[in-house]
């Protein structure tokens, strides 16, 4: 016998989509001020905190659209990894008193930045429907969005160490070459 269940209200999922779409944009932003500003060694209490409320945020909108699932042990097995990526890893660590190490923290709040990137899987998918056009869009778009990514993740684990890598730019350059060429190597 099949259970029927109320829909959430369209006004809370359009208030929760926005909320997730400006939370979307928050963290790579977030985190990029983090990276190129903040301390070294570890994560600062207000990028935690902004981590946590963005986190909520995800699970919020993973609960609403479970909730309107009409099949949600199917919708749950199909959106697993969205599920995943929304846990506030870095601020469960830090309640139980065991932040792991820079590079581990990095590779934990890198996590709701994954889910960002599924969701622009999905919305390339939309935008390349229509042509070639969209299609270039889309894959500037990625290289673009990609090339930011990697070039903030090299900046984190190299700058100090790496005597190449003297600013942003650098990184930038570098993660710029290694997407679209088959990478590029720096000799002294």
């Amino acid at each position: 016998r099949k259970m029927s269940h109320p829909l959430p209200s369209p006004k809370i999922t359009t208030a929760v989509g926005i909320a997730t779409l400006i939370a979307a944009i928050a963290l790579p932003i977030a985190l990029s001020y983090e990276i190129l500003r903040g301390d070294r060694t570890h994560f600062s209490p207000w990028y935690l905190n902004l981590q946590l409320a963005i986190c909520v945020i995800f699970l919020l909108d993973f609960a609403l659209r479970i909730s309107a699932a009409e099949k949600r042990w199917r919708f749950l097995w199909r959106n697993i990894l969205f599920l995943l990526l929304s846990v506030p890893y870095l601020n469960l660590f830090d309640w139980l008193g065991a932040l792991p190490s820079r590079e581990w923290s990095l590779t934990l709040t890198a996590i709701p930045i994954l889910r960002m990137l599924l969701a622009l899987y999905l919305l390339l998918q939309w935008i390349i429907r229509d042509g070639i056009r969209q299609l270039f869009a889309a894959y500037a778009l990625t290289l673009l969005l990609f090339t930011y990514i990697s070039a903030l993740i090299f900046y984190d684990f190299e700058f100090g160490i790496n005597q190449a890598l003297s600013s942003f730019g650098d990184a930038i350059w570098w993660a710029f070459m290694n997407m679209t060429t088959v990478g590029s190597t720096i000799t002294p």
